[in-house]
């Protein structure tokens, strides 16, 4: 990993911005190194800051929302910001993949498909605005394309060749282990928010009764930014839970689906999407919203009528995939915002003190581009983005 710092503002004398404006580098403490939290931390890092991250488990485990194998990574959104994260997003995914000799990114083209066009006619416009590649299919021309689908109802369909998914905890993990090699501090605790009094934290507490002080502190807790901060989340976060499921391809068919089906999705209620290929097997969830639940108590078996569901659709629009064999389920959660927009701002009554999260089950594609913005929020050379403040539910 000795390629050039990505992303640092480097002055004439060869000093970041931090290190120009002080001769002593800003003590920025993360908590959480999970895809915000990892992003965030590395991306400060690379500023100049002097940065600790702590994690109450480990980065990538299975119970957090970074968790897991594989995230789609596409830019069909009816928002342009989130056109424009992922733009950046995938740049850095990319610069990362070569720095380190990793393959986080896997480039297999993603396949939005569906019968109404609302979503998509916004989408489409805000990708040909920010100059995404994109391949416009009629029903007709799915069916040609894609024989393993069924196209019945389906009315349109758009391609992303430059899109395809990330393997989640694998980047997670990586992440973590550029930022210690690059000089950063990385501890395992659980920790607490510390007393806030005259507008700032005064520090964060550790199990074992020891206190850590820094400039700031930024939560990128996941789940569990309501429990720590009911006061701020009570109402405005919903954890819910999500399971997914793992299907074995027939072997007549592995290649069919592990290696010519692109990621796909089907816009509608419910909202299926799948990552063919990614270990020989065929991952498909259902993005609907689950029963809200505990991210620590909640069960982690799957449960039958699930399993039964996401087959019933899989075996009508996948039609070769009948009777193929269920490998792996697994659950996981969203943290979801009353507007599905993220939540990246300082705590209402702390001002060293920033609250990251709020993913609503899309956020870990942005990762890399929303830790640069928060990066640069925290070091104070970008304005904070509207549309992710706490003012906007006032």
């Amino acid at each position: 990993m000795s390629a050039p710092i990505i992303g640092s503002s480097v002055s004439p004398s060869g000093l970041t911005a931090v290190q120009a404006n002080s001769t002593k580098p800003k003590h920025i403490i993360v908590i959480g190194a999970g895809a915000f939290g990892g992003w965030s931390a590395l991306n400060l890092l690379r500023k100049g800051a002097r940065v600790t991250l702590i994690d109450a488990i480990e980065a990538g485990n299975p119970l957090a929302s970074s968790g897991g194998e594989t995230r789609v990574i596409r830019h069909a959104y009816e928002q342009r910001i989130y056109v424009d994260l992922v733009v950046r997003a995938l740049e850095m995914w990319k610069e990362n993949d070569r720095r380190w000799g990793t393959r986080l990114f896997n480039q297999k083209g993603v396949l939005f498909m569906g019968q109404e066009r609302e979503f998509i006619d916004a989408a489409m416009t805000h990708m040909e605005a920010a100059g995404v590649n994109i391949e416009i299919l009629q029903g007709a021309d799915i069916a040609q394309r894609y024989q393993q689908l069924n196209p019945e109802n389906l009315k349109w369909a758009v391609y992303e060749p430059d899109a395809g998914y990330l393997t989640a905890r694998l980047a997670c993990i990586a992440v973590r282990d550029a930022f210690i090699e690059e000089g950063g501090e990385y501890r395992l605790a659980r920790v607490a928010p510390g007393a806030i009094s005259a507008g700032e934290m005064a520090g964060v507490l550790l199990e074992d009764g020891s206190r850590l002080q820094a400039d700031q502190y930024v939560f990128a807790c996941g789940p569990w930014l309501k429990e720590l901060f009911p006061e701020v989340f009570a109402d405005l976060i919903k954890v819910t839970r999500q399971e997914l499921y793992f299907f074995k391809p027939p072997a007549e068919h592995s290649k069919a689906f592990n290696q010519d089906l692109p990621v796909w999705a089907e816009v509608g209620t419910p909202f299926f999407y799948g990552i063919p290929g990614n270990g020989g097997v065929f991952k498909i969830g259902d993005d609907t919203r689950g029963p809200e639940v505990d991210p620590t108590t909640q069960s982690r078996s799957p449960t039958q009528t699930g399993i039964d569901k996401a087959r019933a659709f899989m075996e009508y629009r996948f039609p070769a995939m009948k009777n193929a064999s269920l490998v792996d389920a697994r659950v996981c959660q969203y943290s979801e915002t009353k507007d599905y927009n993220f939540i990246i701002d300082r705590h209402p009554q702390a001002q060293n003190t920033w609250l990251a999260g709020g993913g609503s089950g899309h956020g870990f594609k942005h990762s890399p581009a929303l830790g640069e913005m928060i990066a640069d929020q925290v070091l104070g050379n970008r304005p904070s983005e509207e549309k992710f403040t706490l003012s906007r539910f006032s």
